[in-house]
């Protein structure tokens, strides 16, 4: 299980898991669907400067840190979600990402929103 902490709002817990439920906790009704979106670009200014480094090989900073901001945002963005939609937890939790022309990457976090009480 793991339990994210959303970055842009509140600082409560939010329980998510990779998992189809939380061994501590009974799955009491499934609200749907939810998820996060975020498109980026790194901008021509960094773009130039992450291209020169990937020509020398090795990690990309830049774009290492950009893709972690994303997904952090993303992941912000299916809480609010999944709350708005009534959910106190995420299970069957994923990102997914794909490039939109040459200079966006989108990313998505989704899963599963859900309501959870203790096991009886």
């Amino acid at each position: 299980m793991t339990e994210a902490t959303g970055t842009q709002g509140t600082e409560s817990q939010f329980p998510i898991t990779t998992a189809l439920e939380f061994p501590e906790w009974h799955i009491e009704r499934s609200v749907g669907m939810v998820f996060g979106l975020v498109v980026r670009s790194m901008g021509a200014a960094k773009g130039i400067t992450a291209g020169f480094r990937a020509l020398a090989g090795g990690e990309v900073k830049q774009y290492t840190k950009l893709l972690e901001d994303s997904r952090r945002h993303a992941l912000d963005r299916m809480i609010e979600n999944a709350r708005v939609l009534g959910a106190n937890a995420v299970v069957q939790f994923r990102f997914d990402s794909s490039e939109m022309g040459q200079s966006l990457t989108e990313i998505v976090a989704y899963g599963t929103g859900v309501i959870v009480g203790p096991r009886s």
